[in-house]
């Protein structure tokens, strides 16, 4: 079972590594704009080339991964480091770490760089940022199974899926599921994973994934209804987990299956045109 003291203080502590990146996640609901705002600084790089290098497409550097772990035990902070992959940034390596948000840094790993890296001198600015996350992002919601997650198909034929990081209690969260019909009415399948955004919230996520009509369950907390259940091995752990990895600010963060997080509440005519469903 989860030991929630323990889990929040280092998803905190991992948090406060790569400059607060929950801070859309109190309990302020206005929070939620951050979701269609990139506030990050902005790097720039010259170069002709218009094709990104992705995580797939070269090996992580072992003497990278070498130097970022170890530079972050010398101060102080637990965290395993997976792979440093090189952008193309010269010198520039794509890290990424177990259970928190992935993060540039340099060949001798110990500046860790946040914000987007913008290749230019091209016909048009390539943001490589980007590419690196949707495609990690896609890679690990590909992971998660169909049975640990609250579905809410399309009515018809599916012509689009997201993802969408929820709490119970998120202002912004009731509101997307209020359009759920409209949603599923477009073709559009929601998949839900758990986002308490804090221990408080954590027994009604919980409730919900161990209920026997999971959707029923999520209809119920999201109209300010109460949900209990019996206590059951449930993956709301692991989804905050894959939340921290992914960079998740707040509730909801709605994702496409490709990857790419197209915003917080979004309408559900918006989340069609976001999936190119006309």
């Amino acid at each position: 079972m989860l030991d929630t003291p323990k889990f929040y203080q280092r998803a905190a502590y991992l948090i406060t590594l790569t400059t607060a990146i929950l801070l859309g996640c109190s309990n302020n609901e206005t929070a939620n704009a951050d979701h269609n705002v990139d506030k990050s600084t902005t790097t720039t790089t010259s170069d002709t080339s218009t094709t990104a290098t992705t995580t797939s497409a070269v090996e992580s550097d072992a003497t990278v991964v070498s130097a970022v772990q170890k530079n972050l035990t010398a101060s102080g902070i637990d965290a395993h480091i997976l792979s440093a992959t090189p952008t193309d940034m010269p010198d520039i390596y794509w890290v990424s770490g177990e259970n928190m948000p992935s993060f540039f840094t340099d060949k001798t790993g110990q500046h860790i760089i946040q914000g987007q890296i913008v290749r230019i001198g091209a016909a048009e600015p390539i943001d490589i940022t980007a590419k690196l996350q949707s495609t990690a992002a896609q890679q690990k919601l590909a992971t998660v199974a169909k049975e640990d997650m609250v579905i809410f198909p399309a009515n018809g034929d599916t012509k689009g899926v997201i993802y969408a990081f929820t709490d119970a209690d998120c202002g912004y969260c009731r509101k997307l599921h209020s359009e759920m019909k409209q949603i599923n009415d477009l073709g559009i399948e929601v998949r839900y994973l758990a986002w308490p955004r804090s221990q408080e919230t954590l027994p009604k996520m919980e409730a919900i994934w161990c209920s026997e009509d999971r959707n029923t369950a999520m209809n119920t907390a999201k109209s300010g209804g109460n949900v209990t259940a019996a206590s059951c091995e449930n993956p709301v752990e692991d989804q905050v987990a894959l939340g921290l990895s992914l960079g998740v600010r707040g509730t909801p963060a709605v994702f496409t299956q490709s990857g790419e997080q197209i915003g917080g509440y979004l309408p559900a005519q918006q989340i069609a045109e976001a999936l190119g469903i006309k």
